[in-house]
């Protein structure tokens, strides 16, 4: 009987780590299962929690390689998406990893989320981090002159909305000239008018809609772009993507397009993270852009 109820008590235990697990949030999820598998060692966190907007409590965390360097590193500045509703930067540890782990120093910044904030509030948040990491980066080892801007989903339309309209780093007395490349996944560019109870809650009060989407802003001196997404997108359609890719190379601007098949809006994140790196070459293309661009 004791090994019945041995039995019975693992049962318990597995049913309950497994409603633990499945509680949390997806990215969450992802890193959990990320840091099971061998791999990105010499990637740590240097900073946790760098304020970066001391006034609204807003901060970041820096990731950076084990390995020592005499050289300044390159910077990636990581949004994260969720809708502008959810995220955090603790659930996105995994893209911190990958990233340090290829040698750049890495920047994961919090903003403000629906419902405490709406277009443009993210976008001056994710501008106000920008002038943080280029203002303060030298002195972790990070090379101001290098700095790359990538996200995906409503992590995506922030850095290209930061990279296209020159007002959002202009409040912050930068140029977009700071930005080396901006590497967007599955980035929403063209979504007016707004359908969906998210778009509308976070877009549909602004009383210059036109202003709020990426296309409108299309130029020929902007920063190099690499836009990615995955065929079977059903939440961001790769339209998006494609159509921003077609305008900047029709005003005579930098633009990079690729597509992987088989691959949705969220298994294209999911691709940066070692358990699922077999889905697609994200990271290792992503870092080719990257590095292209030095």
């Amino acid at each position: 009987m004791k090994w019945l109820f041995g039995l019975g008590a693992t049962a318990l235990a597995i049913a309950g780590f497994v409603w633990w697990f499945t509680s949390l949030p997806g990215p969450k999820q992802l890193d959990m299962a990320n840091n099971a598998f061998p791999g990105d060692s010499n990637a740590k966190l240097l900073i946790k929690d760098q304020t970066y907007d001391k006034k609204l409590n807003l901060g970041m965390n820096i990731w950076a390689s084990e390995e020592a360097s005499d050289q300044p590193r390159p910077v990636v500045v990581f949004i994260y998406g969720g809708g502008w509703r959810q995220g955090s930067k603790d659930e996105y540890a995994f893209a911190g990893r990958a990233l340090a782990n290829r040698g750049y120093i890495v920047a994961l910044p919090d903003y403000r989320l629906y419902p405490d904030a709406k277009f443009p509030a993210f976008l001056e948040d994710s501008a106000k981090a920008l002038a943080w990491v280029h203002d303060n980066i030298a002195r972790v080892g990070g090379d101001p002159e290098r700095i790359f801007i990538s996200g995906q989903s409503a992590g995506a339309y922030n850095v290209l909305m930061l990279a296209l309209d020159r007002q959002w780093l202009g409040r912050e007395g930068k140029s977009t000239d700071i930005i080396k490349g901006v590497a967007a996944l599955a980035g929403p560019t063209d979504f007016y008018p707004f359908k969906g109870e998210t778009r509308k809650n976070s877009f549909g009060s602004y009383h210059k809609p036109e202003m709020t989407q990426p296309i409108n802003f299309v130029r020929a001196d902007a920063p190099p772009l690499w836009l990615a997404t995955g065929i079977d997108d059903t939440q961001v359609d790769p339209r998006n993507s494609r159509v921003l890719h077609y305008l900047i190379l029709e005003a005579g601007g930098d633009a990079q397009y690729t597509e992987y098949p088989e691959m949705d809006h969220l298994e294209i994140m999911m691709a940066i993270a070692k358990p699922f790196r077999g889905k697609g070459p994200v990271l290792d293309d992503m870092v080719e852009f990257f590095e292209s661009q030095n």
